[in-house]
């Protein structure tokens, strides 16, 4: 019976403290201040660590299309679209250059690989779409600026580069 009644005692005290944390965990939100209240975040960007890993940046007129990213990469999500350059050049001309970030677990380990370093992890975090079509980013077809440069990579951009002018269809 004593043994029954200090397992009880036992239990009783395990479920007191376990509520105790959850009852002091669940007022702390009312305490705590909001996120926005700190940072003004879709008007201004959240600062970021210097070594963080965020969706990256590419230079296409530095790539050779030596495919080491593509093959480093342990979830085979950059796609590398290239032609034999005309005769005067020698080697590849890179056009269409693809990474799916639905897939993309933001290693850079498709960034060491790189023998010219023209593919970098950028600083931005956030690329919001509403379907999957718009994770999977062609820095061939964005402008410079924004594939390399100081502009963002940003959803409008990426939306407006996915654009094709289709011919009008005629009825025969």
């Amino acid at each position: 019976m004593i043994h029954w009644l200090r397992n009880v005692g036992r239990a009783t005290s395990t479920l007191a403290s376990s509520m105790f944390v959850t009852l002091s965990t669940f007022l702390q939100t009312y305490r705590r201040k909001p996120f926005t209240t700190s940072f003004a975040y879709p008007e201004q960007p959240v600062p970021i660590r210097p070594r963080y890993r965020g969706y990256h940046r590419f230079d296409l007129t530095t790539c050779i299309g030596c495919d080491k990213c593509a093959r480093a990469c342990p979830v085979d999500c950059i796609y590398i679209d290239k032609e034999k350059a005309p005769p005067p050049a020698k080697g590849f001309m890179v056009t269409g250059f693809k990474i799916d970030y639905t897939k993309c677990m933001f290693c850079a380990l498709c960034v060491d690989p790189c023998p010219v370093d023209c593919i970098f992890m950028g600083s931005n975090h956030d690329i919001s779409c509403y379907t999957r079509d718009g994770c999977v980013v062609d820095y061939a077809k964005l402008p410079l600026a924004v594939a390399w440069g100081q502009d963002t990579l940003n959803p409008t951009a990426v939306h407006e580069s996915k654009k094709i002018s289709l011919p009008v269809w005629t009825k025969v």
